[in-house]
């Protein structure tokens, strides 16, 4: 079976432009580009970004494609695509709006232990990121069924847990990033990103529902969807 080819100019772009952004919409805000924290939220993010992406490139380009691919293919639902538009938009002013909160008008105090707990938080993200990369390959950045890569259910890994485990991650990730940042409006906006994902993890069960055979099964093993226990 012939290895699916990675475009690396795109990839080498692509991550560079994210960089790019998530520097101005963090330092512009701010003022200053003296911020310790967000250096070291920059410098961590990305580590694990390129980190990740070679493993994919190495253990499964099939998935690095798609994860490149994914938000260019034509079967996409269209209220997905609308749905990424508004999540992109939230996400960066998000982060701006820590900028302005943390670091140009200082209008949150949150204890170094707090950003302590925070960084931890990050970084526990990123591992479940990780666990859910490698365990799923179809893990598209698009609601679409992936029918040209014979895509099945996945319940094995975190999937065992919840069923959108890359959904609980982010949950993670938004809350870790507001107190590492050492924002607490950042902390109540990420709520509203959080919300926003929650959405989109039931509208994404729809559609599995209806176009992925088995997954109606999974459901019912499986009842919790981000946090189990809860929800």
């Amino acid at each position: 079976m012939t290895r699916p080819r990675v475009n690396l100019k795109e990839l080498i772009g692509k991550t560079a432009a994210m960089l790019g952004v998530f520097i101005l919409a963090l330092f512009l805000p701010a003022g200053t580009f003296v911020w310790f924290s967000a250096w070291i939220y920059v410098a961590i993010t990305f580590a694990f970004s390129i980190g990740l992406t070679a493993w994919l490139i190495r253990y499964d380009p099939a998935l690095m494609a798609e994860r490149l691919t994914g938000l260019r293919q034509a079967d996409q639902k269209k209220w997905d695509k609308i749905f990424i538009r508004i999540l992109l938009v939230g996400f960066f002013a998000w982060l701006a709006t820590m900028g302005l909160d943390a670091a140009r008008f200082r209008w949150s105090h949150v204890s170094i232990l707090l950003q302590s707990i925070g960084a931890v938080l990050l970084l526990i993200s990123f591992y479940l990121f990780y666990l859910t990369f490698r365990e799923n390959t179809f893990l598209s950045p698009a609601v679409r069924i992936q029918k040209e890569r014979g895509q099945k259910v996945v319940s094995t890994g975190p999937y065992r847990r919840v069923r959108h485990p890359m959904y609980a991650g982010f949950g993670l990730y938004v809350i870790g990033t507001a107190l590492m940042l050492g924002s607490w409006l950042g902390v109540a906006l990420g709520l509203l990103l959080i919300a926003a994902v929650a959405a989109r993890a039931v509208f994404e069960e729809r559609t599995l529902q209806r176009e992925l055979p088995g997954y109606d099964d999974y459901m019912k093993s499986v009842r919790y969807r981000l946090i189990p226990g809860v929800w």
